[in-house]
C-alpha cells in the first residue's frame, strides 16, 4: 500500500467483521492490507482457486459468475458488499469488474489473528452470573466463528444430492420434464413426497397424478425445483445428539411457520413465486444450524439459553449467508437470510423482494409470543409498507392471516409430508 492513503476507520467499520476490531487493530490492518484497482472487464477472482485473501469492495460494481452459468451484480455500498466478495475457498465464483472498482485485500490469516485478539463484546448478564466468565465464553465462540468463516474452516451443511441435481437440471434451458422426473425418482422418498404434494389441495387438478413425471408436468419445472429443495431441507435440521435435536426441532417449527406465512403473503400481496417465498422462509434461519452444532462444544454457552440466543443473533446472518453462498443460491435469498430480523431494512428496488416477505412473515410469527414486546410498530417497518397492495396495518394484517389460516395450515401440512 505504499504511496496510497489508508481508508478512514469509519469506512473500514462498515465491513463485516472489521467492525469488531479496535481502532489500533484497524490501523494495523489498514497498513498491512493492499488496495487494488480494476477496470471494466478485468478478472479479479478466478473460480476454483485458493488464494488465502479476503476482497472487500470499496467502490465500483462487480459481476459474480458461478459454475452453472448464473450471474449477479454487487455494487459497492450495498448490503451484499458488507462481507468479503465470494469469500468461500476454493472460490465458487469468477469475479469480474463491471465498473472501475477498488478493493481492500486482506490476508485471511492476518484477519483471523486480529479477530481472535479482538475485545470482548458487552452482553447482558443474568443476576448471579459471573460476568467475566460469561463474556469470555461468548466472546470465544463469536470470535472463533468469525475466524473460521474467514479461513473457511467452519463445517457448513450440504445441500442434499437430489435437490442439488434437480436445481442444476432446471437451471439448464434444454432440460426436459422426463430428465427432472428421473432425477427425482432416483430418491424414492422424494418421489413419493412430490406426488403427494401435487395431489394436495394447494396443487390438485381435476384428477390425481399417478407418477413423478405427471407431477413434474403439472407443477412445472420451477415449482418442482423449489418443492424438492423444500422437502430436502428437513434433513439439514437433524442431529444424532438428543440435546441438539431438541433445539433443531424448535428451529424447524419456527422456520416452517415463517415459510407458511411467506407463501400466503407472496401469493396475496406480490408477484413473487409463492414457492420461492416458501423456500426463503424455510431457509431464513439456516445459519443457526451450524451455530447450534458448534455451540454444543461450548458447554457454558449452550447451557445458558440467553447467552446462546445472543450468539445466534450476532452470527446467524453471516453464517446463513455463507451457507447459501456455498449452495450457490441467488442473491435475493442471501438478502432474505441476512435481513430476516432487520426491521429497518429497506430495499433500493421498487418491487417487493424476498427479504420484505420474510421480514413481514417474521413479524407475524412473533405476534402474541414472548418476543412481541421487542417488535417495532408495524407501520414503521419499511418491508411492511412495501407490501402496499394489501394496504397493511396491524389490524388488517391480522385479519388477513386469520382469513388465510386455512391456507397457512395447508402449507404446514405440505411441509409435514413424510
Amino acid at each position: 500500500m505504499a504511496g496510497q492513503e489508508s481508508l478512514p476507520l469509519r469506512r473500514l467499520r462498515e465491513f463485516q467483521p472489521l467492525g469488531r476490531l479496535t481502532d489500533d487493530q484497524l490501523v494495523l490492518l489498514a497498513n498491512r492490507a493492499e488496495r487494488r484497482r480494476h477496470g471494466p472487464g478485468q478478472r479479479i477472482i478466478e473460480r476454483g482457486i485458493r488464494d488465502g485473501m479476503d476482497f472487500f469492495l470499496v467502490s465500483g460494481q462487480v459481476e459474480l459468475a458461478s459454475a452453472d452459468g448464473r450471474k449477479f451484480l454487487i455494487e459497492a455500498g450495498s448490503e451484499q458488499a458488507v462481507n468479503p466478495i465470494a469469500r468461500l475457498q476454493p472460490r465458487m465464483y469468477t469475479v469480474t469488474a463491471v465498473k472501475p472498482s477498488e478493493f481492500l485485500v486482506i490476508r485471511q490469516d492476518m484477519l483471523t489473528q486480529l479477530l481472535r485478539s479482538a475485545p470482548v463484546q458487552q452482553v447482558e448478564m443474568h443476576s448471579g452470573e459471573s460476568s467475566g466468565e460469561a463474556e469470555s465464553e461468548e466472546h470465544y465462540l463469536l470470535m472463533e466463528f468469525y475466524a473460521e468463516l474467514r479461513s473457511n474452516q467452519l463445517t457448513l451443511p450440504s445441500v442434499p444430492d437430489v435437490a442439488w441435481k434437480v436445481r442444476r437440471l432446471v437451471d439448464r434451458e434444454d432440460t426436459a420434464a422426463e430428465q427432472v422426473a428421473n432425477a427425482v425418482s432416483a430418491d424414492p422418498a422424494m418421489a413419493a413426497k412430490l406426488v403427494r404434494a401435487c395431489n394436495s389441495p394447494l396443487y390438485r387438478g381435476f384428477t390425481d397424478v399417478r407418477n413423478v413425471r405427471e407431477a413434474v408436468v403439472r407443477l412445472g419445472m420451477r415449482t418442482t425445483r423449489q418443492l424438492v429443495t423444500v422437502f430436502s431441507m428437513r434433513e439439514v435440521f437433524r442431529s444424532k445428539r438428543p440435546s441438539l435435536q431438541k433445539e433443531m426441532d424448535r428451529l424447524w417449527r419456527h422456520s416452517r411457520e415463517v415459510a407458511a406465512l411467506c407463501w400466503v403473503l407472496a401469493d396475496s400481496a406480490t408477484s413473487i413465486d409463492p414457492e420461492e417465498a416458501l423456500l426463503a422462509g424455510l431457509l431464513h434461519d439456516i445459519g443457526v444450524v451450524p451455530i447450534l452444532v458448534q455451540a454444543e462444544h461450548h458447554v457454558n454457552l449452550f447451557a445458558d439459553q440467553s447467552n446462546l440466543e445472543h450468539a445466534i443473533a450476532e452470527l446467524r446472518g453471516d453464517v446463513g449467508t455463507a451457507v447459501l453462498e456455498n449452495w450457490a443460491f441467488p442473491a435475493a435469498f442471501l438478502d432474505a437470510v441476512r435481513q430476516a430480523e432487520n426491521w429497518s431494512w429497506e430495499s433500493s428496488e421498487p418491487e417487493p423482494q424476498l427479504a420484505d416477505i420474510v421480514i413481514v412473515a417474521q413479524l407475524h410469527s412473533m405476534i402474541g409470543d414472548s418476543q412481541n414486546s421487542d417488535l417495532p410498530p408495524f407501520d414503521q417497518v419499511p418491508a411492511y409498507r412495501r407490501l402496499g397492495e394489501l394496504e397493511l396495518n396491524a389490524s388488517r394484517s391480522l385479519q388477513l392471516l386469520t382469513e388465510a389460516r386455512a391456507r397457512v395450515d395447508e402449507v404446514h401440512r405440505l411441509l409435514s409430508i413424510h
